[in-house]
């Protein structure tokens, strides 16, 4: 029988039997309706796994947590709008599971079940593990439940509930900021090429980064916004959720060495339409393009931004449109911070600096892809000096993009100049305006640096001005409890999409050793060996014996401290891992 993690969601009507002492025809003809137009739907909607359905109940099995509460609240939210006769309960818990077939057992599913009990009417109920997986957003729709004695179950489970007080109506949009806030969503891609998403992502994209540079302008961050890539909602609900008022829209449509932009400029409290273009241009004019659309956002955002930055946005980062199409495809697998991403990240970015040797933004991202693989200890023994040679070349280009700047750290700091690094990542925090990713980063070259609050402090910050951020973002912060000692937050953390690499199953499988669940650690660490295994094979590294030595080989040389390193490295021991 197989084992594995899983997000288990448990769903019952509400006082099913007296519905169908009342009305046995009508209220099975309601159940048949709300499962076939809704509960199936949205199951469907969000990649969950129908386990079985026991008479009015189901159960549910979900990859992700994320996609297993936003199921539940979506749900209950339908239902709530429609006035349905039918009302549920519903319990979600992340936890192991045996799978036998198509059918699932094990202390996950009993305690999903025992959680679905405890919920209120039209409500959803999750354990503590659960909330600690979720994202800043989802957080704040939960209210603190408290520990909770269930039946059969030992010790008791501390709880949280859907809806809370505050979640019953949408933020407001915050009309009183001092400064005009704006978000530039996901430009739709109308090429009919799926393959081309990148393209129109990347427009989006240097968009957000151009109206970032305003320090007149409130600009919320690229993974907040994208959150809502193809979401039902409406523009007014958008905004509110995202706490703006002004939204960004667009679509792309490519053709040949031509490209069609087209786009508008919403004022959220009134749904009016500010400024609309459409631009059908060469390829080559692309920047030029960005450049208007920008400056004609920021021109008509209400008496706000200063004439004299109006000029700081007009830089044309590369003639050639070739070496920013490969730098788009490149960054898009990079951001994956896996192995196999990884290498065809970089064979792009290195094809990008053949067409265009002056592109500054491409020897950054080239030289994180050593660092990653520094990271994953997966690097030759040169890649240090490789990442420090490529990132000055790409700071003497240009020394004013903080993304550029917050490289040449972790180039410092793979090289082992530490003190260069840690005076690096400072210039960098000063540079920066809104941009969280680079600011989260930051944090982490600190976290690296052995200074284990100030990392917490500057990611903390970036996640609050990205409360929607990308899984990254958790994966640093998943480390940072670790090393603070807050272990069962570190696993709640590094779950699910967090588990971007070897790494994450390194520190989550010390982290449950640490936490004195043994169990789960056992579990973990077997993640963490087939994991590695397949990254050290995909880069010819045979592994001859799953040892220590030989599955964390490389990994100690991104600490500073080596006891930060020696405390991973004792979880992975104490969770079974033979010298």
């Amino acid at each position: 029988m197989e084992r594995r993690l899983a997000a288990i969601l448990a769903a019952d009507v509400v006082s099913y039997s007296s519905l169908m002492t009342e009305d046995e025809s009508g209220t099975l003809h309601a159940l048949q309706v709300h499962r076939k137009d809704l509960f199936f739907p949205k199951v469907e909607q969000y990649s969950g796994r129908l386990v079985k359905l026991m008479g009015d109940g189901a159960l549910v099995e979900f990859t992700s947590v994320m996609d297993a509460v936003q199921c539940a609240v979506d749900i209950q939210t339908q239902i709530k709008a429609e006035k349905s006769t039918l009302k549920l309960r519903i319990g979600i818990h992340l936890g192991d599971v045996i799978v036998d077939g198509d059918d699932v057992y094990g202390n996950g599913v009993n305690l999903a079940a025992r959680l679905e009990g405890c919920a209120k009417v039209g409500g959803v109920c999750i354990s503590s593990i659960v909330f600690e997986s979720l994202g800043n957003k989802l957080k704040s729709s939960f209210v603190d439940g408290g520990e909770q004695n269930v039946k059969n179950i030992s010790p008791s489970v501390h709880v949280y509930h859907w809806p809370s007080e505050t979640a019953t109506a949408s933020p407001p949009i915050q009309s009183g900021r001092e400064k005009p806030s704006v978000a530039v969503l996901p430009f739709a891609n109308m090429s009919g090429d799926e393959d081309q998403q990148f393209f129109s992502d990347g427009i989006s994209e240097d968009i957000t980064t151009g109206l970032a540079r305003f320090r007149t302008l409130f600009v919320v961050a690229r993974n907040s916004s994208f959150h809502f890539r193809d979401s039902d909602l409406t523009e007014g609900e958008i905004a509110a959720k995202l706490g703006v008022q002004y939204l960004v829209e667009g679509s792309v449509r490519r053709a040949g060495n031509r490209v069609r932009i087209s786009v508008q400029l919403i004022a959220a409290e009134s749904g009016k339409h500010i400024w609309a273009e459409r631009f059908d241009r060469e390829l080559e004019d692309l920047f030029t393009v960005q450049d208007e659309v920008t400056q004609s956002i920021v021109a008509v955002l209400p008496g706000r931004v200063q004439h004299d930055v109006a000029d700081r946005i007009g830089h044309k980062p590369t003639e050639n449109m070739k070496a920013y199409e490969l730098l788009l495809k490149g960054k898009a697998l990079r951001d994956g911070l896996n192995a196999k991403d990884n290498a065809q990240a970089k064979s792009c970015f290195e094809k990008a600096l053949e067409l265009d040797p002056s592109y500054a933004r491409v020897y950054m991202y080239l030289a994180d892809t050593y660092v990653i693989d520094l990271w994953l200890g997966l690097a030759e023994t040169d890649a240090p000096k490789h990442a420090l040679d490529i990132a000055r070349q790409g700071a003497a280009l240009d020394n004013k993009d903080v993304y550029i700047q917050d490289q040449l750290g972790f180039a410092y700091l793979c090289a082992g100049l530490w003190d260069q690094a840690d005076t690096q990542f400072e210039k960098t925090l000063s540079l920066i305006e809104n941009e969280a990713e680079s600011m989260a980063w930051c944090g982490y070259g600190f976290l690296l640096l052995g200074q284990h609050e100030k990392a917490q402090d500057i990611v903390s910050e970036a996640m609050r001005l990205d409360p929607l951020h990308p899984p990254a973002l958790d994966w640093i912060m998943g480390q940072i409890y670790f090393f603070m000692g807050r272990y069962d937050e570190a696993v709640g953390k590094l779950l699910g999409e967090a588990r971007l690499n070897s790494l994450a199953d390194a520190f989550l499988t010390a982290a449950y050793a640490r936490a004195g669940r043994d169990h789960e650690a056992k579990g973990a660490l077997q993640s963490f060996i087939i994991h590695r295994k397949k990254e050290l094979i995909s880069r010819g590294k045979p592994v001859d014996h799953e040892s220590f030595r030989t599955l964390t080989a490389g990994l100690a040389n991104m600490w500073r401290d080596e006891h930060d390193w020696q405390k991973i490295a004792s979880g992975l021991v104490s969770a079974g891992l033979e010298d």
